[in-house]
């Protein structure tokens, strides 16, 4: 049963003026920057470097390592890393060693040409994307444990911001990626791409000076609940030697985390909430790994996807993401996400106005700015949603289990998305009705179960 107290919009609001809200928007700005790399800009290099739509489409492969992190966030959650663990602290020692990779892996692009390495192109991308996978796993549970076990209404607030940081990292990332990588371009440089990648390797360096700001809450109370665990394990084992202790770290660290999960909702519930989690933003996934492509196909250039998708597509979905939180917080994430669902529909059929129309600027900024609404209000609604529903032992890996499940949907489904372009001919106004359908399973989904939710909203 879903229970929530009214208040009025000034005293709602106010909650985003908590200090907590500054340092996960920064959790957050991490969390999304990864994804120009291996997204819109992998996607332009390779199709300026004469690459196929299928070829970029089925690079998209890449995305699906987020699917599956959850499979080593509980090793994430318990190994500490040498050196940086006591001098920084568990959470942000993963997360720095993780932006090391990935500006390591910057910097060796910078030295490749896509046309004769492909293959390294995309292994080197893979790189990224585990890097990339592995820091969200930490990055999401120390922005869940910054807010209260009990404070509702603040991890609602808190999801939108994290929301927030994350579409700024990535559009303001592809604001400079586009710009840098047009401006060298223009200056006559053939490797722009490769200078383009050092410049957002300097962005990390940022980002890691900014979390050295962000605390870390004392992770004692975590270890006890997670040795009752252990605890109980060891003694169904019986006789204590290296196996059996082996044997109860592995089922404490693995198991543990599922079985709370279904415990909690129940078998079918438990189901139809991975099921809805899967099936969510897969039109979405296919719309967005193929939109930069289709701009570039009609006649937008860099400088134009740059200001119309990334800069005002950013201001678009910051304002909307807050909105987002409003709403949340004031009717339920349940109403937000039924609400997302019919709009994200909607805003792809936008996409097929514009397809089937001559080149509009008109037409492109309207379109992108419902997308971004579309994109705000789903995004805030879902991580209110498992973040709500994660167990305080197990923080990281069950965040990363159903963000994974929902990360699988979007990327191993959407990575078909440039054969479907291939398929239908190129008929990108058909390809978008396509994309607008897909909603519909997760919206029926959520209905059947909606009154059978173990969610309170305080």
């Amino acid at each position: 049963m879903i229970e929530i107290k009214k208040q009025s919009l000034s005293e709602t609001f106010s909650i985003y003026f908590d200090k907590r809200m500054l340092k996960i928007l920064l959790l957050g700005s991490i969390s999304g920057f990864p994804w120009v790399l291996i997204g819109s800009s992998l996607s332009l290099w390779l199709k300026e470097d004469g690459l196929s739509r299928s070829t970029i489409g089925w690079a998209g492969l890449i995305f699906g390592v987020y699917a599956f992190n959850y499979l080593w966030a509980p090793l994430v959650d318990r190994i500490q890393i040498p050196f940086l663990t006591k001098k920084i602290g568990h959470r942000r020692a993963w997360i720095v060693l993780m932006q090391l990779i990935i500006l390591a892996s910057l910097v060796l692009w910078s030295l490749i040409n896509p046309t004769e390495n492909l293959a390294l192109v995309i292994t080197v991308g893979l790189l990224i994307a585990i890097a990339s996978a592995t820091q969200d796993i930490t990055v999401d549970a120390l922005r869940i444990e910054q807010i209260g076990e009990n404070e509702g209404k603040s991890m609602a607030a808190g999801a939108a911001m994290a929301v927030v940081g994350w579409w700024s990292g990535y559009k303001l990332g592809g604001v400079i990626a586009l710009f840098s990588a047009e401006h060298f371009q223009m200056l006559g440089f053939e490797n722009y791409w490769q200078i383009t990648f050092l410049i957002l390797g300097i962005l990390i360096i940022l980002m890691n000076i900014g979390l050295m700001f962000i605390g870390e809450q004392n992770s004692e109370e975590r270890k006890v609940k997670q040795a009752l665990n252990d605890k109980i394990i060891s003694e169904k084992l019986g006789n204590k030697n290296i196996f059996s202790n082996l044997m109860t770290w592995i089922g404490g660290t693995l198991g543990g985390p599922i079985i709370s999960f279904f415990k909690k909702n129940g078998f079918s519930i438990a189901i139809g909430i991975l099921g809805f989690v899967f099936l969510f933003k897969v039109g979405e996934a296919f719309l967005g790994r193929m939109s930069i492509i289709f701009y570039k196909e009609i006649g937008f250039s860099k400088s134009d996807i740059a200001i119309y998708s990334k800069t005002l597509g950013w201001i678009t979905t910051v304002i909307f993401t807050l909105l987002g939180g409003l709403f949340v917080i004031r009717s339920g994430v349940l109403k937000a996400m039924f609400l997302a669902g019919i709009i994200m529909a909607c805003t792809n059929l936008l996409f097929s106005v514009l397809a089937w129309s001559d080149k509009s600027e008109l037409l492109f900024a309207i379109a992108v700015i419902f997308d971004d609404i579309a994109a705000a209000f789903a995004t805030v609604a879902f991580v209110a949603f498992i973040s709500l529903l994660v167990d305080r032992a197990y923080t990281a890996t069950q965040y990363a289990l159903l963000a994974s499940i929902g990360t699988a949907g979007r990327t191993t489904l959407a990575s078909s998305s440039g054969a479907l372009v291939d398929w239908l001919n190129g008929n990108w106004g058909l390809f978008f009705i396509l994309t607008a359908l897909m909603v519909i399973p997760s919206l029926i989904i959520l209905w059947l179960m909606k009154n059978k939710l173990k969610l309170s909203e305080k």
